[in-house]
């Protein structure tokens, strides 16, 4: 078995750090995406029903959906 110098055991030291650092953003930025695909169904179903809503003309129905809307655009800073 060949032994490794120094000098390529810190660069295979580095690499690992970078692959780390790297493989880590990617799981962050697919935690977003996630996020805000689940976000924006979220919303669009909560639209969806006020609309529904509005035409039926359920008042409280409303007024809770708009809620709901309020809490949601408040926790995620929208």
């Amino acid at each position: 078995m060949k032994e490794k110098s120094y000098s390529e055991i810190m660069k295979a030291s580095v690499m690992k750090r970078i692959k780390a650092k790297e493989t880590f953003v990617l799981e962050l930025y697919v935690d977003m995406l996630l996020s805000e695909i689940q976000l924006t169904h979220r919303k669009k179903q909560l639209l969806a029903k006020i609309d529904k809503a509005i035409d039926d003309r359920n008042q409280p129905l409303f007024l809770t959906l708009t809620e709901e809307l309020k809490d949601l655009n408040r926790q995620f800073g929208t």
